[in-house]
């Protein structure tokens, strides 16, 4: 099940991501150091991801736990974007992306290999 986690919602999972299971106090010094965020709303953003089932509170200590891998949100917010934004075409994503930025001939020769290999193992 694809759950839709907000901005804020993901600041707190970059945390548990990057560090592991923790307590919503750990979290919020955190917070409160790279963003300025204060304790109350870090636990209000946590409370939020624990009633989306993202993650799992537990005692003591209030001790979170991601439910939901950094993978996983990554893919629903690509699928996200391409349905919004490239009328659910991942050609016209690449096409856009590709089309921002000049690439080396070894990035373009990274991604000539990375196709080649997903191709080949939907065969």
């Amino acid at each position: 099940m694809a759950i839709k986690l907000f901005d804020s919602e993901l600041k707190v999972m970059d945390v548990l991501w990057k560090w592991g299971d923790m307590t919503a106090k750990q979290i919020s010094d955190i917070l409160k150091t790279e963003i300025g965020w204060n304790m109350n709303t870090t636990y209000t953003v946590i409370k939020k991801c624990i009633a989306k089932e993202a993650i799992l509170r537990t005692e003591p200590n209030f001790t979170c736990h991601a439910l939901v891998s950094k993978e996983e949100a990554q893919e629903t917010e690509t699928d996200e974007l391409i349905g919004k934004l490239y009328d659910g075409s991942v050609d016209k994503l690449f096409t856009a992306l590709l089309g921002r930025k000049k690439l080396s001939t070894e990035q373009i020769e990274e991604l000539k290999q990375l196709v080649d290999k997903m191709g080949a193992s939907e065969l």
